[in-house]
C-alpha cells in the first residue's frame, strides 16, 4: 500500500470528526435550552430572545404569561425564553461589589491625576516675556 491511497480516507476522517463534535455540542445546547424552558415556573425572572425582561406569571404547555410591567401581562411561546435572570438579592450583591471596585479604581485615578497636576508648571506666555526684557 502506498501513501497516496491513505490520504483520501485520512482527509475524510479529518473533516468528519469536527462535524461530529459540532453536532454533539449543538445537541447538548438544545437539550439544555429545552430543560430550561420546561423548568419555568411562576415567579421566575426571564429574558426573551428579543431582549425583553419579564416575570413569569403562569405557564401552559406551549405558552407562558410574562408580566413586563406592573399590571401588564403578555403571552409568549416558551421557545422565546432565552435565559433565567438573577433575582434581586443576587444581583444586588454583585452590583454592590462591582460598585465598590469602581469607586476604588476612580479614587486611585483621581489621586494619580492630582499628583500629575501638582508637578506640572505653566510657563509665561512668550509675548509677556518679550515686553519685560
Amino acid at each position: 500500500m502506498d501513501l497516496s491511497s491513505l490520504i483520501f480516507p485520512l482527509l475524510i476522517a479529518l473533516l468528519a470528526v469536527p462535524l461530529f463534535l459540532q453536532a454533539r455540542k449543538q445537541k447538548r445546547a438544545m437539550q439544555d435550552q429545552q430543560k430550561l424552558q420546561n423548568s419555568l415556573a411562576a415567579g421566575d425572572r426571564v429574558m426573551t430572545t428579543s431582549g425583553l425582561f419579564g416575570t413569569v406569571v403562569s405557564t401552559s404547555d406551549d405558552t407562558i404569561e410574562l408580566e413586563i410591567a406592573s399590571g401588564i401581562t403578555t403571552t409568549w411561546v416558551r421557545a422565546a425564553v432565552r435565559e433565567k435572570v438573577e433575582t434581586g438579592s443576587e444581583a444586588a450583591t454583585e452590583t454592590a461589589a462591582s460598585t465598590d471596585e469602581e469607586s476604588a479604581e476612580s479614587a486611585d485615578k483621581d489621586t494619580a491625576e492630582q499628583a500629575t497636576e501638582s508637578k506640572a508648571q505653566v510657563a509665561e506666555p512668550v509675548e509677556q516675556q518679550q515686553k519685560t526684557n
